[in-house]
């Protein structure tokens, strides 16, 4: 079988994979056409507002679909993939802070308005070729790819798992925090960069803009999965799961363990950093804040309460999670931190499995769960 039937195999034999594309593409034109054709005065008409919140939510999705990938089916647990995350911001940010130009608060055509704030007198070298588009696109897999293949041919080549893994992965992420927040550095400081203008020479606050943004989001977040199910579902998911469930079995026959997770951890760190190149324009900022090691736990919650190692179950997670908490920030700013604790305590209590690991077990839907997480193991 090629390659092409082995990807159409996966999907095919994947019912849950089908519902999750299926909600998703559904979602998708409904709000396009909600927010495009019906008139702002008519009550089902979406704002724009809420396309943008939408298509954060399908960011956030797409990268807790990157930490599944390596959590669920290979045992890594990371909690630096925040780091990924806001590298791929940057990317863009520095890409949109270019495409400011003249139009700054100090109408300087080259350097952004903080350097000029700060008296910075040229562009540094790190900063040129953010002009172009295509280079920043290269720039958003390349950097977040390159820091994810260094940190992991490090940490895999000393056999570094377990619990050590996640401490060195958060020390990554909380080292970049602190390099971050210094002006010297050139990424805006405690700021960060922010009063974006355009995209591809287009408005970024316009509706075109914000749709085609919720768009990308969508596409990219059905890609995603699309790969991933492939990767897990070929021999190549056979033996990353043999990795998680009993390692050291696996390097006994043979394998090159460090080498399968080398590459399913480069591959989940340049998901996390396109959905952070798709995050910034739709939130209009990204500052050191993103680097947080809190942020990167969060997203090992939203994983865990969606179903590890399901993949749509992660997304699913994400985007119940983030959902709850633009209510509860709303609502009750004083409570959320107190639910998401409750929340995640109670799932790992009573439901171990997550949500989709739960549905699963029931013999109607129990076909789509085509990998469950182990209920133990050194890795998490």
């Amino acid at each position: 079988m090629d390659r092409s039937n082995g990807l159409f195999a996966a999907l095919y034999e994947d019912r849950g994979g089908q519902i999750f594309l299926g909600i998703l593409a559904t979602l998708t034109l409904v709000v396009l056409l909600f927010h495009l054709v019906v008139p702002p005065d008519s009550p089902l008409h979406v704002p724009t507002w809420v396309v943008a919140l939408m298509g954060k939510y399908l960011c956030y999705a797409l990268l807790a679909l990157s930490v599944d990938l390596i959590w669920g089916f290979c045992g890594i647990l990371s909690l630096g993939h925040g780091a990924f995350f806001a590298l791929g911001g940057y990317a863009m940010g520095m890409h949109l802070m270019r495409q400011i130009g003249d139009r700054g608060v100090y109408g300087n055509a080259e350097l952004p308005d903080f350097m000029v704030f700060l008296n910075w007198k040229e562009l540094p070298w790190y900063w040129h070729g953010f002009d172009s588009f295509a280079f920043a696109a290269l720039m958003i897999f390349l950097v977040p790819g390159l820091l994810g293949f260094v940190f992991g041919w490090l940490t895999f080549r000393s056999r570094v798992t377990g619990v050590y893994l996640s401490i060195i992965s958060q020390a990554m992420t909380y080292a970049l925090l602190l390099a971050f927040f210094r002006n010297e550095m050139g990424f805006g400081g405690n700021n960060g960069l922010t009063d974006f203008k355009e995209l591809l020479g287009f408005d970024l606050k316009s509706d075109g803009m914000r749709s085609s943004l919720f768009v990308a989001s969508a596409l990219a977040l059905a890609m995603g999965y699309v790969i991933c199910r492939f990767i897990v579902s070929s021999k190549l998911g056979r033996v990353l799961v043999g990795i998680r469930d009993a390692e050291d079995r696996i390097r006994f026959l043979g394998y090159r363990v460090e080498h399968y997770k080398l590459f399913v951890f480069t591959l989940s760190s340049m998901m996390a950093g396109l959905a952070g190149a798709l995050y910034v324009p739709q939130v209009g900022i990204i500052n050191p804040g993103e680097f947080s090691p809190a942020n990167s736990i969060e997203i090992v919650i939203w994983v865990a309460i969606g179903g590890r190692g399901s993949l749509y179950g992660a997304a699913l997670g994400a985007v119940l999670v983030n959902y709850g908490k633009t209510y509860f920030t709303s609502a009750l700013p004083e409570a959320w931190l107190f639910v998401l604790g409750g929340l995640f305590i109670a799932v790992t209590l009573f439901f171990p499995k997550g949500i989709v690991g739960s549905l699963a077990s029931f013999p109607s839907l129990r076909r789509s769960a085509k990998a469950e997480p182990p209920t133990g193991g050194a890795d998490g």
